[in-house]
């Protein structure tokens, strides 16, 4: 099992998606191991935003995820970050495939949604940001053998 950062960006809160989104992972079979609805500060935004730090982008992306409440979130599955990145889309909405959460909701190519970790490390570091390891809820789904098949899970 591997697990991965979700963050369900300003516009998905806003525009009323989290529901459909959050229902989209479920659906595919991954397992909400931790989630806080918060807005973020400027301080754990520039920690997690510090390989952007310089970019022409930076300070607007900063001020963008500070503007409204957010859901942070820890998703976990066999192979979760490719399945989650692959679920997300390309990274600009009108360039996402059909099918893909940013391909469904999203045009713009400022406000894409979810950010998902992009590797294992990042992963571990941006879920480290966020939670303690406290916060986060070990326990098994009732349909969970319903998901995975013994080839799967090793």
């Amino acid at each position: 099992m591997e697990r991965t950062l979700i963050i369900l960006k300003p516009d998905a809160v806003q525009r009323g998606l989290m529901g459909r989104i959050l229902t989209r992972f479920e659906a595919k079979g991954l397992k909400m191991v931790a989630a806080r609805f918060e807005r973020l500060g400027e301080d754990r935004l520039s920690q997690h935003y510090k390989d952007h730090e310089g970019k022409p982008f930076y300070a607007g992306l900063v001020r963008f995820m500070g503007e409204s409440p957010v859901l942070v979130m820890v998703l976990e599955g066999v192979e979760a970050i490719a399945t989650c990145r692959k679920m997300m889309g390309a990274t600009f909405g009108r360039d996402a495939e059909s099918g893909t959460i940013r391909g469904d909701f999203g045009i713009s190519r400022s406000y894409n949604l979810v950010h998902g970790s992009d590797s294992p490390e990042a992963a571990e570091r941006e879920i480290g940001l966020f939670f303690d390891a406290n916060e986060i809820v070990e326990w098994q789904p009732a349909g969970h053998a319903w998901v995975y098949d013994a080839e799967d899970l090793g």
